[in-house]
């Protein structure tokens, strides 16, 4: 057995063992299935965005999760209270920059968001990436297209300005944390199909760093148990829709055997 797989091992049963509370400060469309998946895999979730309780929810909670997939001004306003107060209680911060480049409103939302506090940890597709980079205000930006190699290149220059580690999504997963790159290989394509699958990585990877505090590992089983468990699901699922349902099962069932069995040295 690896040391990858040991760890992977190791840190899943952290999860199940301290139950650690989620702060999520997320999206209308994945509230439901990002608490229970979190629920699933052994983490206990809580969805609070209202400014008048956010310092209060992080206090309790062992790490903020950041998604800006629906943005209105008061969401981002509790999100830039929220970061601020787990800043100074040295809580990780995990931050999904859904949809990043694709309005002007969205780029200064990062900017404020970034200005809040740097994430421990910053999950996206290679486009969310590259456009967090840019709207950073931390740096000139890249003239890049969203290849894996340029993506790449944009995550370790990112995570230079963060000083944390930044996961790039896609059929690999790139876990960067300046000039140290590792992947994780497992999934299946179906995953591509059902809606909010990121943004439930995402916010796995939350659940990983309450109980692991070297994030760029904590950010390496949480991908690779999304895999994993969504190559178990794919077994037994006929669509999108029985997918999820299995997915949800899959990261409920997970065990060292299934870990040991699936996951894919690279």
């Amino acid at each position: 057995m690896s040391n990858f797989t040991q760890q992977i091992i190791e840190d899943l049963s952290l999860i199940r063992k301290s139950s650690p509370l989620v702060h999520n400060i997320t999206n209308y469309v994945v509230m439901n299935s990002t608490a229970n998946a979190l629920l699933a895999v052994g983490a206990s979730p809580i969805m609070a965005h209202s400014i008048d309780e956010v310092e209060e929810m992080v206090t309790i909670s062992g790490v903020l999760v950041i998604n800006m997939g629906t943005l209105s001004e008061p969401w981002v306003q509790s999100m830039e209270k929220a970061i601020a107060k787990a800043n100074t209680l040295s809580k990780p911060i995990i931050f999904d920059p859904v949809g990043a480049g694709a309005s002007t409103y969205r780029n200064t939302a990062i900017r404020r968001i970034l200005d809040a506090g740097f994430p421990s940890i910053i999950r996206g597709n290679a486009s969310e990436i590259l456009a967090t980079l840019s709207s950073s205000g931390k740096t000139k930006g890249v003239d890049s297209t969203d290849s894996s190699e340029s993506a790449i290149g944009s995550a370790q220059a990112l995570s230079r300005v963060t000083k944390g580690v930044v996961v790039i999504s896609g059929a690999t997963d790139y876990i960067i944390k300046d000039t140290d790159i590792r992947k994780t290989v497992n999934g299946d394509p179906i995953m591509t199909k059902v809606t909010g699958m990121g943004c439930t990585a995402t916010a796995i990877c939350g659940a990983f760093a309450a109980v692991q505090k070297d994030y760029q590992r904590a950010a390496f089983s949480a991908m690779a148990v999304m895999g994993i468990a969504g190559e178990m699901a794919k077994v037994k699922s006929s669509g999108p829709g029985s997918f999820q349902l299995h997915f949800l099962d899959a990261l409920y069932e997970i065990s060292e055997n299934e870990i040991r069995k699936y996951f894919k040295e690279t």
